[in-house]
Parts: structure tokens; C-alpha cells; sequence
């Protein structure tokens, strides 16, 4: 197996003689993503598959962010769309953690790192999220050092 980019790609080929939109239009919003990474900064470069997953882990992020803007808004058939784009990048994604999972780890990091207090929050959440390695959302990480530190 290749990288993860040529995985979407793959993937995106056989969605599209499948006739599947939403994969298609989905997988292309994608790689269209990880190429405008690929070419931000001094010079066009590769990305790594952990730099591809953070640019998968964003464009999800603003699909579940869109859906409930449009449910809220009683568009529901857009924030069906939306939905849908977000189950697709899913299954690119690294699972999910549950809470107490999330609180193991971060308490992990904290104590293994010697932080106490909120005035350590910065480093605590650099510590956190490297623990946690993009497999739950940076403000549920936030919220969990938060408690912790602040307990």
C-alpha cells in the first residue's frame, strides 16, 4: 500500500466509475486540500501521510462544523450533504477516543510531564496532544487538560 494521498486518489478513481458523487466530489474537495498544503509555503513539497491526515482531520472538522450551521439554519437537505462529505473523510481517519480514554492519556501526559496549574496549559496541551496523536478533536484535548489541570 502507497501513501494515504495515493490512497484517495485510488480510491476517488473507483468511486468515480462507480458513479458515486458524493465519494467522488468528497475524495476531490479532499486531495484539492492536501495539493494547496502541498504547495503553501517557499516551495512545492510531499507531504507526509501524518501532514495529509491533519489536512483530512481539518476538512472534516468543517464538514461537521457546516452540517450544524445549516441544520441550525433549517436547510437540512445541505446539512445532510455536509454529513455525508463528513462520513466520508472518516474512513480516512484515525478512530475516534472516548472520554475516558481521552482523560487516560491526558493524565498520562500531565503527570508524566510534571504539570500542575493553568499557568502550565500551553506545554500541558503540547504534551496532550502528542499523546493523543489527531485521534480526538483539539478542543475536546483542550477541555480535558483544562479540567485536569484546573482539579
Amino acid at each position: 500500500m502507497g501513501t494515504l494521498k495515493d490512497t484517495l486518489t485510488a480510491d476517488m478513481r473507483s468511486a468515480l466509475k462507480a458513479r458515486d458523487e458524493v465519494t467522488t466530489s468528497t475524495l476531490r474537495m479532499a486531495l484539492a486540500a492536501v495539493g494547496n498544503a502541498e504547495v503553501a509555503g517557499d516551495s512545492k513539497r510531499e507531504l507526509s501521510d501524518e501532514e495529509v491526515l491533519a489536512v483530512l482531520v481539518k476538512e472534516a472538522k468543517k464538514r461537521r462544523e457546516a452540517a450544524v450551521a445549516f441544520a441550525d439554519a433549517g436547510r437540512a437537505e445541505q446539512a445532510a450533504k455536509e454529513t455525508a462529505e463528513g462520513d466520508v473523510l472518516a474512513r480516512y481517519l484515525p478512530k475516534q477516543l472516548g472520554d475516558e480514554e481521552l482523560a487516560e492519556l491526558v493524565s498520562g501526559a500531565l503527570s508524566a510531564g510534571g504539570f500542575s496549574g493553568m499557568g502550565q496549559m500551553g506545554p500541558a496541551m503540547k504534551a496532550a496532544q502528542a499523546a493523543v496523536a489527531g485521534r480526538a478533536e483539539g478542543g475536546r484535548v483542550a477541555a480535558e487538560v483544562r479540567r485536569q489541570l484546573a482539579g
